[in-house]
């Protein structure tokens, strides 16, 4: 049975986007933790807190 160069590159394309669908897919989903990352940033500045201390913005140090 002889396939055609036509068929071959007609099953890559398709499983491309096969594979693009399920990562779109994938991507959509919410991961665990993620709304305990979103609460440990800076209300102000939107930059994520290290440590206990404030956020260097509110320091008015170096972290402008």
């Amino acid at each position: 049975m002889r396939v055609s160069g036509s068929d071959v590159l007609f099953k890559i394309v398709a499983i491309f986007l096969v594979v693009m669908a399920v990562l779109a897919m994938f991507g959509k989903l919410r991961f665990p933790g993620q709304k305990h990352l979103n609460s440990k940033r800076c209300p102000s500045c939107g930059r994520f807190k290290i440590g206990k201390g404030p956020c260097g913005c509110q320091k008015g140090g170096r972290g402008k």
